[in-house]
């Protein structure tokens, strides 16, 4: 992803609001500015749109666009207006109704897309396998690797040895002490083969929490200094490790190493997918 696109997937993430149930939504007051949407009015429009669309693809409407009152100062006084507390879906069918000719628009699609589907994911996530487990979190873990990286350099992670440092400090915080190298030589890996793609699912989520909560409270606690940002780095994973710990699970340097790599789990769903299609229009050509 460019830096102009994750500044505004940043944008989205910032106006996200989470309840005390852990449910999240945005509101519509607050999204329409971030879509560029100036006068209520008119983004009232593309909700009534987006409504029309989830009415359609077999939502109730009141579930994901559930009405409420918002206090806003008009001068001196103060008055309630209309607002929205929208799920991720009710944002994706906006954005998908929105003005095309916005850039930003284009970037909402996006990122209100992919969250979609990962709720899809993580809502049938139980149901997978654990080769498909592992390829669903490996590729979450890369986007957020990118994103906490770019986090990081505007903390003032900046040269390739502060880098170094402060994603050693991440994992020095899960794993007890063991930096990149240890967690190499452990898994018995040879030189060029990376230690996420041979983790099973468990300990690849250890490490997407570490990573995803790094990032958002470099962002959010706006850290300065590579110092700084190596130190939070380094009690996130060791909170991570303390929780694990907590519940009574498996510390992640215990976990078992999977034989097969990333690559191979998913060379061979390709394959697999590949023959389900060549079977599949064999069928329809007979």
């Amino acid at each position: 992803m460019s830096q102009l696109k994750d500044q505004e997937y940043k944008k989205f993430e910032d106006i996200k609001h989470i309840r005390n149930d852990g449910s999240e939504f945005w509101s519509a007051r607050e999204l329409a500015p971030a879509l560029e949407y100036n006068k209520w009015e008119n983004f009232h429009k593309v909700i009534k749109r987006a409504m029309i669309a989830c009415e359609n693809s077999g939502h109730i409407i009141a579930n994901d666009f559930p009405e409420v009152r918002k206090i806003v100062n008009a001068g001196v006084t103060s008055k309630p207006v209309k607002d929205y507390e929208l799920t991720r879906y009710a944002c994706y069918l906006i954005v998908q109704n929105g003005d095309p000719r916005k850039e930003v628009i284009a970037l909402g699609q996006t990122y209100f897309a992919i969250q979609t589907y990962r709720q899809e994911v993580a809502d049938h996530f139980n149901e997978l396998d654990e080769d498909r487990r592992r390829l669903v979190v490996r590729g979450d873990i890369k986007q957020w690797n990118q994103l906490l990286a770019e986090t990081a350099h505007d903390a003032g992670v900046i040269t390739n040895e502060e880098f170094a440092i402060f994603q050693n400090a991440g994992y020095m915080g899960l794993y007890g002490g063991l930096d990149v190298d240890d967690i190499h030589k452990r898994k018995g890996l040879d030189v060029g083969q990376k230690i996420l793609d041979y983790m099973g699912s468990t300990e690849l989520i250890a490490n997407l929490f570490r990573i995803s909560q790094t990032e958002e409270k470099l962002r959010k606690d706006e850290i300065t200094g590579a110092k700084a940002a190596t130190a939070t780095h380094y009690k996130v994973g060791k909170e991570v490790r303390g929780a694990i710990e907590k519940i009574g699970g498996t510390m992640p340097e215990d976990l078992p190493t999977p034989e097969k790599s990333i690559q191979q789990v998913e060379k061979e769903q390709i394959a697999r997918l590949k023959a389900k299609a060549k079977a599949g229009k064999l069928m329809l050509d007979e």
